[in-house]
């Protein structure tokens, strides 16, 4: 049997620098990231990937700018609808597993109670347009297929909520945060790994089964909080991180702090699915948070 090979797309983001801690081990990891992997020339890429002839692609890149993708939409559909469905059709040419990341963002968040794969979406924003029309696109290009919708994404590395509010705490006194919308804060860490064990699963199903079980999971931490909560945890738990510093925190509306992009209110996801298919359970996002934490190695500057 040929050695395993990952390809991973967006290795510098704060998904693909953990990808490349969890599928240690995989086999050869080739890691790419946005200078020798640019989705707005995906035909680069599709070459690269004939050649090297990866067992799975690991599109964890995207534009993520959500509020800059409303006044640049093209961009913004370029990079995460149709670069990804080119990239796509390509694997399924060659029967190559890939994966790729989407978002809460492709709900309107006028539910109450956690969101499922069936639940018809409605994006509020360009953004979640952007990256609804790539789930779409992926899935008609068949083949095997894995797109894992998370949400809150945070980690030790790249930009975040988490690594802001970091910064913030250090520089200001005060700090006014959005309450009023609920999510669940996901880890890097704990995507990257959760995404190695469904791999993993999915290469050891026949091509039958495979094709069969493609598709679109929900991978989140268990539970929910608001941004405001989110906060007070992050100021709670990263005393030494804040060098004894603690900022006022001020709760507020989404309303009175308008941004380009519009939010839901509610974007938390039921994971069932990804459990009953995959065996597999994110933790709860303290947990995760915990792991985070004990990541960051040095103080940030």
């Amino acid at each position: 049997m040929a050695s395993r090979k990952a390809m991973i797309l967006g290795s510098t983001g704060q998904v693909g620098v953990e990808l490349q801690r969890s599928f240690a081990g995989y086999g050869e990891v080739l890691a790419y990231d946005r200078s020798q992997a640019d989705l707005t020339r995906p035909g680069a890429i599709i070459e690269t990937i004939r050649q090297q002839k990866p067992s799975v692609v690991l599109l964890a890149a995207a534009y993520t700018a959500v509020d800059k993708a409303e006044s640049e939409p093209e961009l913004a559909m370029a990079v995460n609808a149709e670069a990804p469905g080119l990239l796509a059709q390509a694997c399924a040419e060659s029967d190559i597993l890939f994966v790729t990341y989407s978002t809460d963002y492709v709900f309107d968040g006028s539910k109450r109670e956690p969101w499922v794969e069936s639940d018809e979406p409605r994006p509020l924003n360009m953004y979640g347009r952007s990256k609804l029309e790539g789930e779409r696109r992926v899935q008609q290009a068949g083949g095997r297929h894995l797109i894992f919708r998370t949400s809150w994404v945070y980690g030790p590395h790249g930009k975040n909520f988490f690594l802001t509010m970091l910064r913030l705490g250090k520089e200001r006194e005060e700090l006014s945060i959005v309450a009023d919308q609920t999510g669940s804060p996901t880890s890097s860490i704990a995507i990257a790994a959760a995404t190695r064990t469904v791999v993993d699963r999915m290469e050891g199903l026949s091509s039958a089964e495979a094709a069969a079980r493609s598709g679109i999971y929900h991978m989140t931490c268990a539970g929910s909080t608001n941004w405001y909560e989110f906060a007070r945890h992050i100021f709670s738990e990263c005393a030494d991180q804040l060098e004894g510093r603690q900022p006022r925190l001020r709760p507020l509306k989404a309303e009175d702090y308008p941004t380009p992009a519009k939010r839901p209110s509610y974007s938390v996801m039921s994971n069932e699915m990804l459990s009953n298919a995959w065996d597999v359970r994110l933790p709860a996002w303290q947990d995760a948070f915990a792991t985070v934490k004990n990541r960051l190695q040095a103080p940030l500057s």
